[in-house]
């Protein structure tokens, strides 16, 4: 058998990606993947590619996760990978000082709104089995802060947070539906796309944005990918409510402090 078999799951934010490879994996490994994204075109292309099923969802609304609920009632697997920087659509400072009110709310509704309304919809979802697991994917940035993306990393530290106490609540209730989060730092993705180019000096880019990290370069969709199917599978019946990073030795030292210009 192969270590997910017979096991529904889900992944947000599946149609490029991190969580593309976390779709990928578990197909790999005989569980039935409905891919979620917000862009329906592009995940019903990467759903056909897998072979897995696309469902467009925003995660951000309450009556998107009330449909889901009504298509799928019972699954064994969600995990929470949607998210955003807030450097998508705009070149507006992020930081403390110039961030607006609205640029902090927009990543917080993705990242930290969302992620609340998968785990409530997951809960009810695992309930009459009884168990379950939840993986929501957090960040590097939710351990410390960034000072040139203040809402995202408040919002990867609010899912950090929030993972335990789901972790909390299903155990006090008798339920054995396990809630861990990964947190990934520099994952070579789309999302780093614009900053690298295409041009001959793309690997110099690399090289500099992985100065700080002990492995000395980017890690893969797929070395996440890794981790998301051991927390799903019945290997981790005995870890919840815990977070494993992924970040090339990176938080092991004081890498990750603040430097000054």
């Amino acid at each position: 058998m192969k270590r997910l078999d017979q096991k529904t799951c889900l992944v947000t934010g599946a149609a490029q990606g991190i969580g593309a490879a976390i779709a990928q994996a578990f197909i790999d490994e005989g569980a039935t993947v409905i891919l979620i994204d917000k862009n329906e075109t592009a995940v019903k292309t990467t759903a056909e590619k897998m072979g897995g099923t696309a469902f467009c969802l925003d995660v951000r609304l309450e009556a998107d996760w009330a449909r889901l609920s009504d298509s799928h009632p019972n699954i064994d697997v969600l995990v929470n990978n949607a998210g955003i920087t807030g450097f998508e659509d705009s070149p507006a400072p992020q930081d403390p000082e110039h961030a607006s009110l609205e640029d902090w709310r927009r990543v917080h509704a993705t990242n930290l709104d969302g992620t609340f309304l998968g785990c409530r919809y997951a809960i009810k979802a695992m309930r009459e089995k009884g168990e379950g697991a939840i993986i929501n994917i957090s960040s590097r940035s939710g351990m410390v802060g960034i000072p040139g993306a203040a809402a995202y990393a408040s919002s990867k530290a609010g899912i950090r947070n929030n993972t335990k106490s789901v972790a909390l609540y299903c155990a006090q209730n008798g339920l054995n539906i396990r809630c861990n989060s990964i947190h990934p730092a520099a994952i070579l993705t789309p999302i780093w796309e614009p900053m690298l180019g295409d041009g001959p000096d793309r690997q110099a880019r690399m090289n500099a944005l992985v100065a700080d990290t002990p492995a000395r370069r980017f890690g893969s969709p797929e070395e996440v990918a890794a981790v998301a199917v051991m927390l799903a599978s019945d290997e981790a019946s005995y870890i919840t409510g815990t977070e494993i990073t992924i970040d090339g030795g990176l938080l092991a030292g004081s890498a990750a402090s603040p430097q000054r210009d």
